[in-house]
This record gives C-alpha cells, structure tokens and sequence, in this order.
C-alpha cells in the first residue's frame, strides 16, 4: 500500500502543478467567470452547447454573457482539480489504511486533504464574490501549499537515511529564502489580480520614472465589501502602479536573498546534492526575473504570463528542495 501511496503522491505532485499553471492561464484569459456559479456551469455539470442550452444559460444569469470558451477553459480547470481532489482523497484513505507501516505518513496526508478541501472553498467563493482579489490570491497560495505538500510526500521514499544536518544558520537562511519567495509570490498574485501587470510599461523605470505617482493606500486595501465585480479591475492609475512597483521591489529584495542563499550553499556545505540543489534554485531564479522582464517590455504575452506563473511554482519547489536536502545534509565545513 505504501508504494500506492507515493505514486499518487508523484503523480498528484505533477497533476497539482498543472492546475496551478491552467488556472494562472484560466485567469490571465478572463475566463474565471466563464461559469458564474459553482460547482456547475450555469446549473449543469458540462459547458452549454446547443440551443436550448444557450437559452437556459442566457436566462440563468441575463447580466452576463454566455461565453462558451470562456466556460469551457473554466471547467477543464475544475475537471483537473477534481481528479486531484480523489488523488488526495485516496492518499488519505490510503495512509489512514496502513497507519501501522512506520513508515507511512499519516498526519501530512490529512492535512493535505483538508487543505484541498478548503481550496474547493476558496474556488466557489473566487466565483460567488466577482473574482475579489483577496480571495482569488489565497486560491493561488492554497494551490501552492497543496502543490508543496505533494512535492514533500513525493521526496519521502527517496530520501536518505537521516544524517546529521547542516549548520543552523544555512538552514535558518534557507527558511528565510522559503518566507521572502512566499510573500514575493502572494505580491505576484495581489499585481495579476488587481490586474496591474502593465501599470509600468516600461523596464527598469517604471512610466519613464525611477518613482512614480503612487497610491499604496488605495493599491493595498485587501476588502471592499461585497457585491463588486473585479473582473478586469477596480483600481485607478497611481493604485495599480503601487502594487506593480512594490512587486518589483519585493523581486529586488527576494533576489537578493535567494542568491545569498545559494552562494552561501556552495561555500559552506560540501555535499554535491546542496550544490546540486543551490544550482537548480538559481537557475530557477534567472529564468523568472528573465520572463518577468520580457513580460513587461513585450506587453504582457499570455505564453510568458503563463510561464512566469510556473516558473514561480517551480521556483518554489526547487527552495523547496534545497531546505530538505539542508536538513539532511553533512555538517558544514567553518573553512572559507
């Protein structure tokens, strides 16, 4: 059972991180109100096709309308979200099942499911409350946690036998990295939300100023009430550039630790597998900042927005990875 189990922990860890990148290509489209209410599409289970359901769906929301593109991109989402749903839901029975093999996880897999629980929350109420950016952020984030929780239980059957770690102030960098990345992620999200990727069209000035007008007040207000719809955005020039700009810097400050980290990898620990790991994290790292800046001078291209979104999945995985390797890893060398 236990070798069922990391399989699904494997594939979920792949199938997860397709959800996340359809649902970044889901809302970068304007299709997160494709189906405006949930868990259905305009009251049924599949996209409408022919003409009577058209008209039913006309009549079912006559405020919006019927976008069958739109719809259909917003239900392959939800279609691959449930199959990752039941995965994780059969890793949960499956853990609970062979609870007495001391080498099954059985807390990780529980909390991993009540976590995909709330995710199906935090999808119905990305809907039901007009795309509020709050809620539309904490979605990603979720899908992220979910994304690095597989990634955890994917790495147990190939991890070593447990050595001494590396030195406190390695690893305690490394959960630093881990921190700054999250928070730099969650202000990615808060910018493609509030829909403020192209406030500053312009690369490394931002509207030909290295410090435009601003309004950080207004461009961070995480609730406005309900009943607003978001689609698109609700924000004024300076609001939208805050948010940009302070995306910008958060990506100058989570550089600046990331590589830190890394250099600080390769010259304190003399295991291969933390170079390995430092050199993947860094080739993570130039990839995004590469992608971010190409998405600004070009104009906001859907294949790079997309990509920006994965290549921060995948960016979080490979700190991820390197603050796992740490804890398994020889002591550091004091020398050099």
């Amino acid at each position: 059972m236990r070798n069922s189990f990391y399989t699904l922990a494997r594939v979920g860890t792949v199938v997860c991180l397709c959800v996340v990148v359809l649902g970044a290509w889901v809302r970068l489209t304007d299709a997160g109100l494709g189906c405006p209410d949930w868990p259905g599409c305009y009251g049924v289970l599949t996209v409408p096709q022919s003409e009577d359901e058209l008209l039913r769906a006309e009549q079912f929301r006559p405020d919006r309308a019927v976008d069958v593109g739109a719809a259909w991109r917003e239900m392959i989402h939800r279609y691959l979200a449930g199959i990752l749903g039941l995965m994780v839901l059969a890793m949960a029975v499956i853990a609970v099942l062979n609870r007495r093999d001391a080498q099954q996880p059985v807390v990780l897999p529980q909390a991993l499911l009540v976590l995909i629980i709330f995710q199906s929350l935090l999808g119905m109420w990305t809907v039901t409350l007009l795309l509020k950016p709050l809620i539309v952020m904490l979605h990603l984030l979720g899908g992220l946690a979910t994304l690095t929780l597989l990634f955890l239980l994917a790495r147990m059957p190939r991890q070593q036998p447990r050595r001494p770690p590396a030195e406190k102030g390695l690893r305690r960098l490394a959960i630093a990295g881990l921190a700054v990345l999250v928070v730099q992620i969650a202000l990615g999200g808060w910018t493609s939300t509030n829909y403020a990727a192209l406030a500053c069209p312009d690369f490394p000035k931002c509207q030909t100023q290295w410090w435009p007008d601003m309004d950080f007040s207004e461009g961070f207000v995480m609730w406005r009430g309900l009943g607003i719809d978001y689609e698109h955005g609700v924000l004024d020039g300076e609001a939208n550039t805050a948010i940009h700009m302070t995306h910008r810097m958060g990506a100058l400050v989570a550089s600046a630790v990331l590589i830190w980290l890394a250099i600080t990898a390769w010259r304190r620990s003399r295991d291969a597998r933390v170079h390995t790991a430092a050199w993947l994290m860094s080739a993570a790292l130039v990839a995004q900042l590469t992608i971010g800046i190409l998405i600004v001078l070009l104009g906001l291209p859907l294949s790079l927005a997309t990509a920006h979104n994965a290549m921060a999945a995948l960016l979080l995985l490979a700190v991820v990875n390197l603050n796992i390797t740490l804890r398994r890893a020889p002591a550091a060398s004091t020398g050099g």
